[in-house]
């Protein structure tokens, strides 16, 4: 392949996206970027979602109002600052682990020294005077670093570990060991999640045939598109359970394709393979697809899908989770890192949490051990960079 193929997307991608970016408050520009979306297609998903909602508004807002309500938005942002400031300080001063002072310089870049000195009842001019005393450089290097080290662990959204940290700040300029780092994870009380054991929920009993398990643990390719792995799993919420069916290319390790539904009916792992047929359309022939021995899967429609597509089928042996390792470990990362940590009050939040990690964090910002630490993204885009030197020479 010479160039990426055009890109289609479901109801259910764009519905999420929009989701994104009407819960995260960024701009549609910045949500588009993180996404790998074009902006233009972004503004007009949103664009139609407000067409569709103009029809339950219900008469218009009178300048008087409008100003009002500008006013109390500030006073509420005011007020959710100085609250989201109290509940760090209170951890952090309460445990011994930092003095005011200290606590307000590491929280510069995320709340104003105004507010946080009138919040601990301290005074700019002192606390610009302790900024001004001498320290050992190597003091104030290991400041600077725990800095850095604060800002990874919470770019990560809480979830790296020290390996993780270590390679993010090799690739920022620094020279340290990884020693070091866990030495100042520990001094900030920071570390990463761990994960629950393995549970097997896959039913192989029924008569669809089963097939051969091509790919035989072998998870390692050289080039996009050659071989997909795909498996489901549920979520918890208080509305009851969520299914996700992912579609994950083992070149990358990025979910090229994924779904959710109230079900898991092969309903959910074919709107999964729509996406990611949208997403990559790959070459006529050649394509592995491996997955467990799952109904949906080794159902007669699915299997008739993959057919039409010129895809190979592969399935796992029986009860053998490790056949399939790659997409398990993924799912062993979300529920880590997104699912266990929280009660999903509804199944539309859990799907807008969950498809925002997967296209924004997991696919282009998460660091990967077996890609040398780079995001699916960066790794497939170094992979095209490559091929367009080889045509220029």
């Amino acid at each position: 392949m010479s160039q990426k193929p055009r890109r289609t997307f479901t109801d259910e991608q764009k519905a999420e996206a929009v989701r994104i970016v009407g819960q995260s408050g960024k701009p549609v520009s910045q949500v588009a970027k993180e996404m790998g979306l074009t902006e233009s297609a972004l503004r007009k998903w949103v664009k139609q979602a407000q067409i569709d909602r103009a029809g339950d508004i219900q008469g218009s807002l009178t300048s008087a109002e409008r100003q009002e309500l500008n006013t109390l938005r500030r006073d509420l942002k005011r007020v959710r600052m100085e609250r989201d400031f109290l509940k760090k300080a209170a951890n952090l001063l309460c445990s011994g682990q930092l003095r005011s002072y200290e606590l307000i310089q590491r929280e510069k870049v995320n709340f104003p020294i105004a507010l946080m000195c009138r919040v601990l009842k301290q005074s700019r001019s002192g606390y610009y005077a302790w900024c001004n005393r001498l320290a050992s450089p190597r003091t104030q290097e290991n400041k600077i670093l725990s800095h850095q080290i604060q800002q990874i662990y919470d770019a990560s959204r809480q979830s790296y570990g020290s390996p993780r940290i270590q390679a993010a700040l090799v690739a920022q300029g620094w020279s340290v060991s990884r020693q070091r780092v866990v030495r100042l994870m520990a001094n900030l009380g920071i570390s990463a999640r761990s994960r629950r054991k393995f549970q097997v929920t896959t039913d192989s009993k029924h008569a669809w045939p089963i097939a051969e398990n091509h790919l035989n643990r072998d998870f390692t390719t050289v080039e996009p598109d050659r071989v997909w792995v795909a498996d489901m799993t549920y979520i918890w919420t208080t509305e009851g359970w969520l299914y996700l069916a992912v579609i994950i290319d083992l070149f990358s390790r990025r979910v090229v394709g994924w779904s959710m539904a109230e079900h898991m009916r092969t309903e959910l792992v074919l709107t999964a393979l729509e996406a990611a047929l949208g997403q990559r359309q790959p070459a006529s022939s050649g394509l592995l697809f491996h997955s467990d021995r799952g109904s949906q899967y080794a159902s007669g429609e699915y299997q008739a899908a993959l057919q039409q597509a010129t895809i190979r089928g592969s399935m796992s042996r029986r009860g053998n989770c490790w056949d399939n390792a790659v997409a398990e470990s993924f799912f062993g990362t979300l529920k880590t890192e997104v699912i266990h940590p929280r009660i999903f009050s509804t199944r539309t939040v859990a799907r807008t949490v969950i498809a925002e990690w997967i296209e924004v964090f997991y696919n282009r910002q998460r660091l990967h051990s077996t890609l040398g630490y780079l995001s699916p993204v960066q790794f497939e885009d170094n992979y095209w960079l490559s091929l367009e030197g080889l045509n220029v020479a």
